[in-house]
């Protein structure tokens, strides 16, 4: 396998799905959720199973742009998300519409809250943190067990796959909510357990190489751990698409962006961690090189 040889193809790849969703996102606006955003979730009993076209309807006369779903077994309670904080006189207006509609009894929405401005704030400051308190603890983790330049490769690969499903939600115009966060976190600890198998392949080759050709080494240690991780990523993504298929909307809010973690985790542990690797590893070559023999320049 060339996978070193043709870094530039790899990376060129990613970048434009990457520059793709963030031109769009810049264009159109990332569709934020209203955990984030804040906004007003309302969820009524209909007693009966109501298609989309007709309960937008009535949310049209309010917001355009409100989210629709339909949960429990029989898809009779629609959840109404919106990122306008309706208070409760607009909320009881908005269900009564729907009682008047439908005939429902003369009691509250099922359930129905407010999110804050500053409540959405602290979700984002509070992911942010997770993120990057995660990154930094496996930097460290792979620093101590390998050393450095794994865990440089390895933090550039996690970057790259978010980056990666931000892409892809700004592209399909997914709304990023709460299980968005949770995909992330557990889309991290995927990407790097794939990495650590082929950096701990090239951990070993490495002490058998008798030149310093690291694109070899990493090469070889791709080719001996190939078979692994794509059946790996396929057991998990078969698992993960029935969850997607046949689960509720919630379910599939956190069902899309591990799939699409799940297929940018394995791509970078193969296509993009260890070329990084061997890049580092060949600067780190040219300036121990430049040190021994400082006349070259």
């Amino acid at each position: 396998m060339r996978i070193i040889e043709n870094k530039k193809i790899w990376f060129s790849i990613s970048a434009a799905v990457i520059i793709l969703g963030l031109v769009l996102g810049l264009a159109r606006g990332i569709n934020v959720g209203i955990d984030f955003t804040g906004g007003t979730l309302m969820e009524i009993e209909l007693y009966e199973y109501v298609s989309t076209d007709e309960i937008r309807e009535i949310t049209d006369q309010y917001d355009p742009g409100a989210s629709i779903n339909h949960l429990g077994n029989e898809r009779t309670t629609i959840q109404i998300r919106t990122i306008e904080d309706y208070n409760n006189q607009e909320r009881m207006e908005i269900f009564n519409q729907f009682k008047a509609e439908y005939d429902l009894p003369d009691n509250e929405p099922s359930y129905a809250s407010q999110f804050g401005p500053s409540v959405g704030r602290e979700i984002q400051n509070r992911a942010m943190l997770a993120v990057v308190i995660s990154a930094l603890g496996m930097l460290a983790y792979i620093t101590y067990r390998f050393e450095l330049t794994f865990g440089l490769a390895a933090i550039t690969a996690l970057v790259h796959d978010v980056l990666i499903v931000l892409a892809v939600y700004s592209i399909l115009r997914i709304p990023v909510n709460s299980p968005f966060v949770a995909a992330i976190l557990t889309i991290l600890g995927y990407s790097i357990n794939d990495t650590i198998v082929v950096f701990d392949r090239v951990r070993e080759n490495v002490k058998h190489m008798k030149k310093s050709n690291f694109a070899q080494v990493a090469n070889d240690s791709i080719s001996q751990t190939v078979v692994r991780s794509i059946n790996t990523s396929v057991t998990t993504l078969v698992t993960i698409v029935a969850l997607y298929v046949l689960g509720v909307s919630q379910i599939r809010e956190f069902a899309l962006p591990l799939i699409a973690g799940v297929i940018s985790g394995t791509y970078s542990s193969i296509f993009i961690a260890s070329p990084v690797w061997v890049m580092l590893k060949e600067r780190q070559k040219g300036k121990r090189s430049h040190r021994v023999n400082p006349d070259t320049n």
